[in-house]
């Protein structure tokens, strides 16, 4: 299969005027209309905005499964790729994330992320890790949806770092389940597209910019039904969550690097090569559609 040509320069100058506009755009909101939203009606804004973004910088998105509903509490658990992560999961899914301070201070980007209800987290601290664990399990109880990155890190979307447990605890606190999300960008021929990762030495004006180059950038998000909490320790339940996002992109285990997954969730993994593409598309995909103003969302 051919490599598609990159956009012609004008064409990337004017999207990323268009990108910078919608980033302007979604300041305004949240300076002036936030304040006096519903925390549903802000979901709802969150969403829209979200959709609007990737889709002007070309990202497209295919679901396979079912995601949680605007009335589904749980901790979605996500491998963790780019910085495009955040928005493509929030154009999905109505939540708010736990995030890396440093995010914090990014310009914009991070004034942004705090008006829509981020969680930061001051990896190096222990009290921090204690207060976080409070407001993760509040959020939750209350009947919010969070987000989370349990690898801590990004990867180039050829392999999986080990989930850190402790982020899981706040959902056995409160019951609440988790749905674990594999995702992947793929590239023209079928396989991961690293181009799109953010990780390495690689600048976020550099990955910005290869984003901009691209015609179309094609992610697919994999939605697990719902894993119970009930009599799992937090360790157990980030090995399954593991187990189930590397069977779903056909990666190693992160604590097994020669072992793949070739059968259902919880069958014993078998030792073998990846053949062909690492990412075969499951069934019954749909892209993404534009989110639906519903009832259920008011």
């Amino acid at each position: 299969m051919p490599v598609p040509s990159p956009l012609p320069v004008a064409a990337r100058a004017f999207r990323l005027l268009r990108f910078l506009l919608h980033l302007t755009w979604g300041c305004a909101i949240a300076a002036s209309a936030f304040p006096f939203l519903t925390p549903a009606r802000k979901r709802r804004v969150i969403r829209r905005w979200s959709w609007q973004l990737v889709r002007v910088l070309g990202v497209r998105s295919v679901v396979h499964g079912k995601p949680p509903g605007v009335r589904e509490p749980c901790l979605l658990a996500c491998n963790h790729v780019s910085w495009l992560d955040i928005w493509v999961l929030a154009s999905i899914v109505p939540l708010r994330f736990v995030s890396k301070a440093d995010v914090r201070q990014w310009p914009v980007v991070g004034w942004l992320s705090e008006k829509a209800g981020t969680l930061f987290l001051e990896r190096s601290s222990r009290r921090d890790a204690a207060r976080i664990g409070k407001d993760m399990a509040q959020a939750l109880d209350v009947g919010h949806a969070l987000g989370i990155f349990p690898e801590g890190t990004t990867t180039d979307g050829s392999h999986l770092l080990a989930f850190n447990a402790s982020l899981f605890q706040p959902a056995i606190n409160v019951g609440r389940p988790v749905v674990a999300v594999a995702l992947r960008y793929v590239s023209s021929t079928g396989g991961h597209d690293p181009d799109i990762s953010y990780a390495g030495e690689r600048t976020l004006p550099e990955s910005l910019k290869l984003i901009l180059a691209r015609r179309r950038v094609r992610v697919e998000l994999s939605f697990s039904p719902p894993i119970s909490v009930v009599g799992k320790t937090r360790r157990e339940l980030a090995r399954e969550t593991e187990g189930w996002i590397a069977q779903a992109l056909k990666l190693p285990l992160p604590h097994k690097r020669a072992e793949i997954f070739s059968g259902p969730p919880g069958a014993s993994p078998s030792v073998s090569d990846p053949k062909g593409s690492p990412y075969p598309a499951p069934p019954d995909s749909l892209e993404a559609p534009v989110p639906a103003l519903t009832s259920a969302q008011k």
